[in-house]
């Protein structure tokens, strides 16, 4: 391509895959945080191009052939803009986000889905369950979107989900994820701080990906975090509020066989050295983060937390 060609396309482009450069070159010269979506400016770009253009997310290369109409292209450069200029995170923009093949609705009143618990549920939690009894009863804490507990549901279809959450507004949007992954018998919601609203319970599993950045933090995470609801990340002074009480609380609450799983980012060496006496287990994951940590109910029952 000549020089004056790229030039031309860098500042008309016209089909999607010019506007994939072009809004790769966009990316470039932005400060922008990717992690919420995608990991990179190439595949969130796409992603952008496709769902502004109602196109399959799993189309063939031959669409990047595909020319743009004068309208189609001033709704992407829109979308762009907002994205690049304004910093608002992808999935609020598109409206929905992916958990695997699971698809949720998300906008402003919850976090973004994004969770190791994608890949712990199926493949390591059944380990540390007894293999002949049944899992009867789950729990999701700080469920946000309902997405976590709805991954529950899949996993264990024969078990009753309950799913706890203390803002309204993130409650409504778990309540239509729910709705329309047709689980509205299954998924019970509540609107609870932890469990203080929550009847009386026994669990085999207790999980959450509970708010747990320090509250000092929150003031240098990147513009696009900060466009998440401040509530689902703040965990306090030491970023243990909330797990410390969801700990406390969970004594009462699990089955002899049963565990606490928490996802508490890059709060492994805090954990460690606050609950020792709880024998903290931390699962391995892909990329080798393996902020998840299992703990089992005799630990908790002895622990004087």
């Amino acid at each position: 391509m000549s020089a004056k060609r790229r030039a031309s396309v860098a500042t008309n482009p016209t089909t999607l895959g010019e506007w994939l450069h072009h809004a790769e070159d966009l990316y470039a010269k932005h400060t922008v945080a990717l992690g919420q979506v995608a990991t990179s400016a190439h595949d969130e770009a796409l992603y952008l191009l496709l769902r502004t253009l109602g196109l399959p997310l799993d189309s063939k290369s031959s669409v990047l052939r595909r020319k743009l109409t004068p309208d189609q292209s001033v709704l992407v450069a829109d979308v762009f803009r907002r994205r690049l200029e304004e910093h608002v995170p992808a999935a609020y923009l598109t409206r929905e986000a992916w958990l695997g093949e699971h698809q949720f609705y998300v906008d402003e009143r919850v976090i973004i889905p994004r969770s190791y618990f994608l890949e712990i549920i199926p493949e390591q939690l059944p380990q540390w369950l007894p293999a002949k009894k049944p899992v009867k009863r789950v729990v999701d804490v700080c469920t946000g979107s309902g997405c976590l507990a709805i991954l529950l549901a899949h996993q264990f279809p024969d078990a009753k989900v309950d799913a706890i959450e203390l803002s309204p507004d993130a409650l409504a949007v778990a309540k239509f994820n729910v709705a329309t992954h047709g689980m509205t018998k299954r998924v019970k919601l509540f609107h609870s701080d932890v469990f203080d609203a929550v009847p009386r319970a026994k669990y085999d599993i207790i999980l959450s990906n509970p708010p747990y950045v320090p509250t000092k933090e929150l003031r240098g995470l990147p513009a696009e975090f900060k466009n998440e609801p401040k509530m689902a990340l703040d965990g306090g002074k030491d970023g243990l509020d909330i797990i410390s009480k969801l700990l406390q609380q969970a004594r009462d609450r699990l089955q002899p066989h049963g565990i606490v799983v928490l996802e508490v980012g890059g709060l492994r060496a805090a954990m460690d050295k606050v609950f020792p006496e709880l024998d903290l287990h931390w699962l391995h994951t892909a990329d080798g983060e393996d902020c998840v940590c299992v703990i089992q109910a005799a630990k908790l029952k002895n622990w004087r937390g």
